[in-house]
């Protein structure tokens, strides 16, 4: 297996997915009316942020830049999130934003261990780090989402949601 490649190519899958996240939960607090969650949400964003931040790096680092292809429909794909996070209410955006994130920690943690094999210790780490932080907005999302009455026929559909 080319771990190089492997490493490389998830990177810049995650540094795109990273600005589709950062705009969605901008439109996502917008959206919210009660502050406790507004900071939450704002917080996750920042978060996001600065794994896209770190993420170029990372790219850089490797040898390229960004798929500027894919960075256009990421781009485009946050923008519609961040404007129907407006229009469709409260547990659909809580939904799928747990949802992402449980796909998002499986993406660093296969990014970690490619860097693992390439010897890329301090990768390695900040990549369990983004892995385990992924990890903890899932569990947010999680309890948000926990009891609502809608959350049966969603997580029959998508495969997601708490036990």
């Amino acid at each position: 297996m080319d771990h190089r490649a492997a490493l490389h190519a998830i990177l810049r899958r995650a540094h795109s997915g990273e600005l589709t996240a950062a705009l969605a939960y901008r439109g996502h607090w917008l959206s919210l009316r009660r502050e406790d969650e507004i900071a939450e949400i704002r917080r996750i964003e920042a978060e996001e942020w600065h794994h896209r931040r770190r993420l170029r790096v990372m790219v850089l680092e490797l040898g390229s830049g960004p798929d500027l292809y894919l960075e256009s429909r990421m781009a485009l794909l946050g923008l519609v999130i961040l404007i129907g996070c407006n229009m469709v209410g409260w547990f659909i955006p809580m939904y799928f934003a747990g949802r992402l994130e449980s796909q998002n920690d499986r993406e660093y943690e296969e990014a970690a261990a490619h860097a693992e094999a390439l010897g890329l210790g301090e990768l390695h780490g900040e990549l369990k780090a983004f892995a385990q932080l992924e990890r903890d907005h899932e569990a947010y999302f999680l309890r948000k989402v926990a009891g609502h009455p809608a959350l049966p026929f969603w997580k029959r559909w998508f495969h997601w949601g708490p036990p």
